[in-house]
């Protein structure tokens, strides 16, 4: 009587499933990486315990060296003072609605470049909003 053995070892391995995980990861790590919009300037802002719920729609920062950069869709764009309230009208027009533009500046920003920048806004009635570290 010729008994054969059913329990055959199969050595083949299925790697589909394995490239079903990789291909879930790869998808979800591009969908967050786009959601994320990282400051690239390094500011030490000055700390505050108040915050704010408005939304700002654009950004501008001051850096320690007085170096001037706007938010332009996602990239931080350098410009000279002298270009930031052109910029603005022409991107966003008067501030007729409610316009936020957060102001991110050093602390080491001497207060006259705030209040320069500030002056900026209500000419142009925007809403500025001073970004502030939490305490």
């Amino acid at each position: 009587m010729a008994l054969k053995k059913r329990n055959k070892i199969n050595a083949a391995f299925s790697m589909s499933s394995m490239t079903d995980i990789v291909f879930l990861l790869l998808i979800f790590f591009m969908v967050t990486s786009t959601l994320i919009a990282p400051n690239a300037l390094k500011l030490l802002l000055p700390q505050s315990n108040n915050q704010t719920a408005a939304k700002p729609i654009t950004t501008i920062s001051i850096t320690k060296d007085l170096k001037y950069y706007i938010n332009d869709d996602n990239n931080m764009k350098r410009v000279s003072f002298k270009e930031i309230e052109p910029f603005l009208q022409n991107k966003y027009g008067s501030g007729d609605d409610d316009i936020f533009i957060s102001l991110h500046a050093d602390q080491t920003v001497p207060v006259n470049e705030v209040v320069k920048m500030m002056n900026i806004a209500r000419r142009n009635k925007y809403k500025m909003i001073l970004a502030t570290a939490p305490e």
